[in-house]
């Protein structure tokens, strides 16, 4: 606790939020896993790593939108509720996402998300 990392199992109140590790300092009420996608210039709702891990609750209000980077996704696409808003836009229309892990998302090329941006 309180290394300067985020340690697995330790984002939590009782651990006091890794002692501190978690905490964001313009955030203090987003309990994310990975704090470094806060305000990284990428706007995430869910993040997927390798291995199947999933990483959700950065487009949230506690979260300041994902420090901002998703301020102008939700501004323009408010009922669109993709898994990653960066496929949008992109210059692909994705009408599903597959994933390595085999999953597959939907729900990109709708009215809500401006048929792919």
């Amino acid at each position: 606790l309180d290394t300067g990392q985020l340690l697995d199992g330790y984002n939590s109140e009782e651990c006091g939020w890794d002692g501190g590790d978690c905490v964001i300092d313009d955030y203090p009420d987003c309990h994310v896993d990975n704090t470094g996608f806060i305000g990284d210039g990428i706007c995430h709702n869910t993040v997927f790593l390798a291995g199947g891990l999933i990483l959700e609750g950065y487009n949230t209000e506690e979260c300041g939108w994902d420090g901002g980077d998703c301020a102008e996704f939700n501004e323009k696409y408010p009922a669109c509720t993709v898994d990653m808003p960066q496929a949008l836009e992109n210059g692909v229309c994705e009408g599903s996402i597959h994933l390595v892990n085999g999953l597959i998302l939907d729900g990109y090329n709708t009215e809500e998300c401006g048929w792919d941006g």
